[in-house]
């Protein structure tokens, strides 16, 4: 086994949204630190993938989020300037549905309660302002201006960038087969490269402090906790729209979340010809259903897309946009890892001072990394956090929704 002689102040296993974020900003406060990924990220085996995500202001989940993406915004305004790099593009927003769905009620709970720029429009206002939508009388919208699309796997090659530019090392194709802390600190013990076989050269280091940002594999990294996680297999779809194809780019046509009268949300990104975002974007239509999967683990996923799951979606993203039927043309799955109440998990091992845990998103976290990567930074280096962490807290039992 390969013992490195060096110590780290901090090693963070996983380099999806959270980890990357967190290792860049540590790498960029002076910290030395480590990254470790059993991939090589940006990749499409976690849940930092598809070529585009939603970043939106009226948070529906609850209205505590609404400051955290704000600052959010300022963060990845800020990696775009010193990057170089086109991150986050303006759409505008559209949360759709009946007035009492969580949806409506809960984007128009946060505007008010933030004082957040939005309108609210009626069906015909929909139909009329965005003509590729076919939305139902008994729908209403909630509109901002401010929503729009991120790129995930250049924000995350962004972010691993930076932090080797800054001196983290990252280590990829690595896979942490244990680690243990003692008043000393974390012994972190790896696998690089073919680990499936049996072949790749074993390695150990030490850290003062260990982050734990692995996503799927949160669960087998701290078997001793029983953490209430689960993971959700989630497909996302494209689709050519059949006819007027430019009602759907961006520019016409907003990123929207729309709930149903069964109570399933449909998301969708319009196309994003014309803002710069290069061959790491494909064509199409993106479009999905949040929270709608099976459960499963991240070694066991099911990574094929079945003809029923395409069914289901050439029937269903018609219904409101009705110049995509007929257009469906490919897909991807993705996975969610889920706390019970829908809320993110922020929060230092019970046992061990030196572990975090790190485990955002439940399917709607990464909007948010950059500002996770502040606050943990923070944490491992005592200092107060800037918002209230207690509804991300292990131990806070069911959050008030």
């Amino acid at each position: 086994m390969a013992v490195m002689t060096d110590r780290y102040d901090v090693a963070v296993i996983g380099l999806g949204a959270m980890g990357s974020a967190t290792l860049s900003e540590l790498a960029r406060r002076g910290r030395r630190a480590i990254g470790f990924d059993r991939f090589t990220p940006p990749h499409a085996f976690g849940s930092s993938h598809g070529e585009t995500r939603i970043i939106r202001e009226a948070y529906f989940e609850h209205p505590l989020y609404v400051p955290l993406v704000q600052r959010a915004y300022a963060l990845w305004a800020a990696l775009e300037r010193r990057s170089g790099r086109l991150l986050l593009a303006p759409t505008g927003g559209l949360m759709i549905g009946a007035a009492d769905t969580s949806l409506v009620a809960g984007a128009l709970r946060s505007a008010r309660t933030h004082g957040l720029a939005h309108d609210v429009l009626t069906a015909e206002e929909i139909r009329r302002a965005y003509p590729a939508m076919r939305i139902p009388d008994a729908m209403i919208g909630v509109r901002e201006p401010r929503a729009g699309v991120l790129f995930p796997e250049r924000g995350i090659d962004t972010f691993l960038r930076l932090a080797i530019e800054d001196g983290a090392d990252v280590r990829v194709d690595a896979r942490v087969t244990s680690w243990t802390a003692d008043a000393r600190g974390v012994t972190i013990d790896a696998v690089m490269g073919d680990a499936a076989s049996g072949g790749g050269e074993r390695m150990r280091c030490e850290a003062d402090q260990i982050v734990l940002s692995c996503g799927p594999w949160m669960k087998s990294m701290a078997p001793d906790l029983g953490l209430p996680l689960s993971v959700e297999r989630t497909v996302l779809h494209w689709f050519e729209p059949r006819a007027r194809a430019d009602r759907f780019q961006s520019g016409r046509f907003p990123i929207f979340l729309l709930e149903d009268d069964r109570g399933h949300v449909l998301y969708g990104v319009p196309e994003m010809p014309g803002v710069g975002v290069g061959a790491d974007v494909g064509a199409g239509v993106k479009v999905a259903l949040h929270h709608h999967g099976e459960q499963t683990t991240g070694d066991a996923v099911r990574r094929e897309v079945s003809a029923e799951e395409v069914r289901e979606i050439a029937e269903l993203a018609p219904a409101y946009f009705p110049d995509l039927a007929g257009g469906w043309r490919r897909a991807a799955v993705c996975m969610y890892t889920n706390m019970p109440d829908g809320h993110f998990l922020i929060d230092r091992h019970p046992r061990h001072d030196a572990v975090w845990i790190v485990s955002p998103c439940s399917g709607h976290g990464f909007k948010f990394a950059p500002v996770i990567g502040e606050l943990v930074a923070d944490l491992v280096s005592g200092r107060p956090a800037p918002f209230d962490l207690a509804p991300f807290r292990l131990d806070r039992g069911t959050a008030s929704r």
